[in-house]
C-alpha cells in the first residue's frame, strides 16, 4: 500500500521533468514477457541483458545461480539495473526448477532460446502468450533441465557459418522483435495501475540521495 502523503513529500525532491519521465517510461513497461538468465558467469553479458530489458521495456529479469553467481557490471549496465526488478534464485536446491515453477504459477510459458533443435523461428513466434525467455550459460546454452521442461523453443534465423550468437546479442534481437510486435498488437500487455504506482514509488525513492534519512525526518515530524 503506497503512502500517498509520503510519496508527495518525496516528489518534492524531484523535478517535474523527472516525474514526467518516470510516468512516460511506465506506460511502456510490460510483464507480458520476462527474461531468465541461467548460470551466466560473465558480468558484462548479464549486465548487457539487463540494459536491453530496460531499453525494450521488459520489467523483470530472473537470475538462476546453480553454478555461478550472477553479477552486474555498473559500467556496462549504465544504471539500468536500478529500474529493473531483479529476482535471484540461489538456494542449495534446484534453482532452475524453483524459477520455472514460480514463473508457471504466474502464467508464463517457458521458452528456451536455442539454435540446436527444431525451434520456432523468431519471426513466427506467437507473442500473444505470456512468455519467459530463458538464456543459458555462455558456450553451453540452456541446461538439459530447461530443455526437458520448456513449453517451447525459439531461435534466431542464421545463414552464416557461425551457429550461435553471444547471449547479450541474442537477447537484444529477440526482445526488440517481440516487444515491437507486442506494442503493435491488441494484447493487453501494459502494467496494471497498481504495478505502475508501486514501481513509480520505488523509482522516486531510488532517485533521492539519503532517502532513508529523509523518510525518518518526515516520520519524526508526524509523530510530534
Amino acid at each position: 500500500m503506497i503512502d500517498d502523503k509520503l510519496l508527495k513529500y518525496f516528489e518534492g525532491y524531484l523535478t517535474d521533468k523527472r516525474k514526467k519521465l518516470f510516468k512516460k517510461v511506465l506506460e511502456d513497461r510490460t510483464r507480458h514477457f520476462t527474461v531468465v538468465l541461467e548460470d551466466i558467469f560473465q558480468p558484462h553479458n548479464a549486465s548487457a541483458v539487463v540494459r536491453t530489458a530496460d531499453i525494450f521495456g521488459v520489467q523483470d529479469v530472473h537470475a538462476i545461480e546453480n553454478k555461478y553467481t550472477n553479477k552486474v557490471s555498473r559500467h556496462v549496465a549504465k544504471g539500468s539495473q536500478k529500474w529493473i526488478t531483479s529476482k535471484r534464485y540461489k538456494t542449495d536446491g534446484n534453482n532452475t526448477k524453483i524459477c520455472l515453477d514460480s514463473l508457471r504459477d504466474k502464467g508464463y510459458q517457458i521458452i528456451a532460446t536455442t539454435p540446436h533443435n527444431d525451434s520456432c523461428l523468431l519471426q513466427d513466434f506467437d507473442i500473444t502468450k505470456k512468455s519467459a525467455f530463458v538464456f543459458g550459460v555462455e558456450a553451453e546454452g540452456v541446461s538439459d533441465y530447461v530443455k526437458e521442461h520448456a513449453d517451447g523453443f525459439l531461435k534466431i534465423p542464421m545463414v552464416g557459418f557461425t551457429e550461435s550468437l553471444n547471449i547479450s546479442v541474442a537477447a537484444a534481437i529477440i526482445l526488440q522483435d517481440v516487444t515491437t510486435k507486442l506494442r503493435n498488437s491488441n494484447v493487453n500487455w501494459q502494467l496494471t495501475k497498481e504495478e505502475k504506482e508501486t514501481l513509480y514509488f520505488d523509482w522516486v525513492k531510488k532517485t533521492i540521495k539519503n532517502v532513508d534519512k529523509i523518510e525518518a525526518h518526515y516520520l519524526s515530524k508526524l509523530n510530534k
